[in-house]
């Protein structure tokens, strides 16, 4: 018997619903011999236990009492919009990814013209693809879900995209609806073999979004589909085949991380406490009136000339004393610290990324942890993004009428990004290497320009090389100017060594004479050499 993705849906929820109640009751046990019987049925051979004095899990200690249970914020939206509104830091776990993720843009990694690269890139500023993009992957990360809509005008959104069929200035750019707008279709998903296989075929989108209220959308249409933090199929079954937020992960975490900055911020409030002892206080306060005014005007004759050289007038029955706590106050930016390293190995980002501290730690410079986030955000470009902004990237040449080459593809810039002097010394070492492979035989000139202008994306310097003077260069490769392993360091360039020498030169191991072109000599014995000057 078939059994539909609603219905499929619904039992998921129902059985996580029952899973999560014996959960919740044996927590709530107070019989610690009931609770733990139940948790020495599950308790495996293979671990560690000393029963004898309670080590591990299963021994009637606190430890085997632990377990993690079940808190689905990602459900609650209006708690993430004021999470993301109120605290700094869900704005950081929420933005920052995003922002490196879109950062830099991508490079033609073929034989692209700059006048049709520029257009491209040209359209893709006016449409605003970056921003659109950048404002999926955030909504995607705080909501658990989010799509980004190629807009063809004239077009029907339920019909598949076919990108032959789109004309001239037909693409208008993306919009973006995270997953609280659109309801999909999931009675009806894709059965065709492919990335989207079981994903839903289309979208309808609520009263609530911007724009398209009550269309309907083909998944086709999608640039983008992401899902914040994915789950096993199990759990996205009770998420509408949707994602989690990441706040949900880090939840825990944050609740430690603020309430310990705020005990810490009300701790300085009572850093330094002064007791003033005074014979008679509770019948002075019962009283009221003339006694406790009088009071009140004798505490703050003493608060005011209280200072480096004041003096403290008290009665002579009265007793002051002063309180410090610097000690313990001295501990808690450890605390704050160790919290805030947990939130950043949950969130996979350097303190310095989340917090802006500079790098800890003897001779540290903070490159490891900066290679490593670099890396983590290249493979989710890839992964997440790589794909949909190929696709929109053909589909601004076809509305702009650009032919691409068969080989087009795209590649996201690096976010590593060089110094002036780290830039000069690239470039000096490519022309270095280029200009050897001219001379060994390798490449032509033309060649030589392509490798500089591809260059001159990480270095900025070769910019001025066109398209034109590619066109006009020679590709016709050279015969090589060296030879490392010639003795001379000259190359023969094959005439016929038995031709005699008329040229006056000396005996090879003595100087030689170099003709006026500066290209040539002949070398003793009559044969012509070619020699690099």
């Amino acid at each position: 018997m078939k059994q539909s993705i609603k219905a499929a849906v619904r039992d998921a929820k129902l059985a996580d619903t029952r899973a999560r109640k014996p959960i919740s009751a044996a927590l709530a046990k107070t019989q610690v011999a009931a609770a733990t019987d139940k948790l020495l049925a599950g308790v495996t051979n293979d671990s560690f236990v000393n029963f004898a004095h309670k080590l591990g899990i299963g021994a009637d200690n606190a430890l085997t009492s632990g377990t993690y249970g079940y808190n689905p914020i990602t459900r609650n939206r209006i708690l993430l919009e004021w999470m993301y509104r109120g605290s700094w830091l869900a704005g950081v776990a929420i933005d920052v990814v995003a922002d490196d993720m879109t950062r830099n843009g991508v490079d033609f990694v073929n034989e692209m013209g700059p006048a049709e690269a520029e257009a491209i890139e040209h359209e893709a500023i006016n449409l605003n693809i970056w921003g659109q993009t950048n404002e999926t992957i955030r909504w995607s990360r705080l909501y658990g879900g989010s799509i980004a809509v190629m807009l063809v005008d004239g077009q029907d959104p339920a019909t598949p995209l076919r990108l032959e069929t789109v004309g001239k200035d037909q693409f208008k750019g993306l919009l973006v609806l995270d997953r609280w707008m659109i309801e999909p279709s999931l009675e009806d998903l894709v059965t065709d073999y492919g990335p989207h296989l079981g994903l839903p075929k289309y979208y309808k989108v609520q009263s609530n979004a911007p724009a398209l209220r009550g269309k309907t959308i083909h998944h086709s249409r999608l640039a983008y589909r992401l899902e914040g933090v994915q789950l096993p199929y199990q759990q996205r079954l009770t998420e509408n085949l949707w994602g989690i937020s990441v706040l949900e992960r880090l939840y825990d975490r944050m609740i430690a991380f603020d309430s310990a900055s705020t005990g810490a911020a009300q701790l300085v409030f009572k850093a330094f406490l002064r007791t003033l002892s005074i014979e008679g206080m509770r019948e002075i306060a019962a009283a009221g009136g003339a006694p406790l005014n009088g009071l009140m005007q004798y505490t703050e004759l003493m608060r005011r000339y209280q200072g480096i050289e004041g003096i403290t007038l008290i009665d002579a029955k009265d007793d002051f004393e002063v309180q410090g706590s610097g000690t313990a106050i001295s501990g808690v930016d450890g605390v704050l610290t160790q919290l805030a390293q947990q939130i950043c190995g949950a969130l996979q980002m350097p303190m310095t990324k989340v917090f802006g501290m500079s790098p800890g730690g003897l001779n540290s410079t903070g490159d490891s942890d900066d290679h490593n986030y670099d890396d983590n955000i290249k493979q989710q470009q890839n992964r997440h993004c790589l794909v949909g902004i190929t696709t929109i990237y053909k589909l601004i040449a076809q509305s702009k009428e650009i032919n691409l080459p068969d080989n087009f593809a795209l590649a996201f810039t690096s976010l590593t990004e060089l110094t002036d002097v780290q830039k000069s010394d690239v470039a000096a070492k490519t022309a270095e290497t280029v200009n050897k492979a001219v001379d060994g035989g390798l490449i032509g000139r033309r060649t030589a320009l392509l490798e500089l202008r591809q260059s001159s994306r990480i270095t900025g310097i070769f910019t001025n090389i066109t398209q034109e003077v590619i066109d006009a260069a020679d590709d016709e490769v050279g015969p090589p100017l060296f030879d490392p392993t010639d003795p001379f360091g000259v190359k023969d360039l094959g005439d016929d060594p038995s031709k005699p020498d008329d040229s006056g030169m000396k005996l090879p191991g003595d100087e030689n004479e170099v003709r006026p072109n500066g290209k040539a000599e002949r070398m003793g014995g009559g044969t012509p050499r070619r020699k690099l000057l």
